[in-house]
């Protein structure tokens, strides 16, 4: 996901420079960032409810699914929802905005990637929970 993000700033950069060669008027742009800024900070408290409601879910859940793979999957949907921030920045990028839009959009995801990494406190959770429930994990 990290490298996605680097990949959207050196795109940025190196193969279009300022955007599209006829970007969207001041105006709109002005309002599709707006938006974009209510997105990306409604998205942050929501990827963390997500996560905490699907940790609890890891741990309760009855089932065969070892406590790794139900891990990897809570790890998967937050890095998806916090790699579309850095896709909002690179969208508001090439609609005509400059380069201080896309790299803060881009910050602000590899922030939230590295927010909402792999812990082993919360996988161990899982894990002794699971074998609390006699689940094999």
């Amino acid at each position: 996901m990290l490298i996605a993000l680097i990949t959207y700033v050196v795109i940025g950069h190196y193969y279009f420079g300022h955007g599209l060669e006829s970007p969207l008027p001041e105006d709109k742009r002005v309002l599709i960032r707006s938006i974009f800024y209510v997105l990306a900070i409604i998205t942050f408290p929501i990827i963390n409810l997500i996560r905490h409601i699907q940790l609890r879910l890891n741990q309760t859940m009855p089932g065969s699914k070892s406590a790794k793979s139900r891990y990897l999957m809570t790890v998967i949907v937050s890095m998806v929802l916090v790699e579309g921030v850095g896709v909002l920045g690179f969208v508001m990028f090439m609609l005509g905005d400059d380069f201080n839009t896309l790299h803060i959009f881009t910050g602000l995801s590899a922030l939230g990637l590295y927010l909402y990494r792999p812990k082993q406190e919360e996988y161990q959770d899982i894990v002794n929970a699971l074998t609390e429930h006699g689940n094999d994990f």
